[in-house]
């Protein structure tokens, strides 16, 4: 697919990015998949809350990385879970820790395919609940396909989760987070040389270069309903999973937040929408 408003191989150029850092996320600290092993479960606590009881619920999971989210939600009691990226290194290794938790294909089986070709990609024509992580919309250059993608996956009855970055943090400088730096309608692809990783900022790497989109949450809310899903809640929270911004400062919960002394603003948000019967 061409992006109107980006590089045309943004695809390629975000794959290979991705790809040279699996090994990299799988080996990490911040992943630790020892401690995942153990405990089997990496869900945030408002994901438990909003998404609920997932027994006897088949689950999709879309842009899934290496699993550890979709496993959990396994874990969690759901009794089949798919997980799909476009990234065949993200996959494999993802294939290779069900195995290691005992998991079958049956149980928890994986995709190697882009997001917008899911439909045709997964094992069954549509879910429970559909799922998306946290850190996958900025990556996709055109929001409405992904909306009836994801849509037409939803079974009658079930729903989309999704939890992202608040798209406010895109536009607010890097060391304060005060002041509005950068343009909250921007269309236009933004093209990054950054090394490294956010699991190891300093990590040599070679593919360096990617694409990235911002959305507003207007437009994200626009889409799902505009692809026939009826919106159940929006929750915007005030809290972040990494220090986005110099000033941000960890609590006790492992969450990121502005200091006490600041007027909060929204870092992430959350919403659930459903496929009426």
């Amino acid at each position: 697919m061409r992006s109107p408003n980006g590089p045309d191989d943004w695809r390629e150029t975000n794959r290979a990015r991705w790809d040279e850092r699996v090994p990299l996320h799988t080996a990490s600290d911040y992943y630790d998949r020892a401690a995942f092993c153990r405990a089997r479960d990496v869900i945030r606590d408002f994901e438990i809350a909003e998404v609920g009881d997932v027994t006897g619920r088949t689950l999709l999971h879309l842009q899934c990385h290496f699993g550890q989210d979709t496993l959990s939600w396994a874990h969690r009691g759901a009794p089949q879970v798919v997980g799909l990226d476009f990234s065949e290194p993200a996959i494999e290794a993802a294939r290779e820790l069900a195995a290691e938790l005992g998991y079958g294909p049956d149980r928890a089986s994986f995709v190697a395919a882009d997001v917008y070709d899911a439909a045709e990609a997964v094992p069954d024509s549509s879910y429970d609940i559909v799922y998306t992580g946290i850190g996958a919309l900025n990556w996709l250059p055109d929001l409405v396909r992904w909306a009836e993608t994801a849509a037409s996956l939803v079974a009658p009855g079930g729903f989309l989760y999704l939890a992202e970055f608040h798209p406010l943090s895109d536009v607010l400088d890097d060391e304060t987070a005060s002041r509005v730096t950068y343009d909250y309608f921007n269309r236009d692809a933004w093209v990054d040389e950054t090394p490294g990783t956010y699991t190891d900022f300093d990590a040599p790497t070679v593919n360096n270069r990617s694409v990235e989109w911002q959305h507003p949450l207007g437009d994200v809310v626009s889409a799902l309903a505009g692809a026939g899903l009826h919106i159940e809640f929006l929750h915007e929270h005030d809290m972040t999973m990494f220090q986005r911004f110099a000033a941000l400062r960890r609590a006790g919960d492992g969450y990121y937040r502005l200091p006490a002394d600041r007027p909060r603003i929204p870092l992430m948000y959350s919403l659930k929408a459903t496929r009426l019967r």
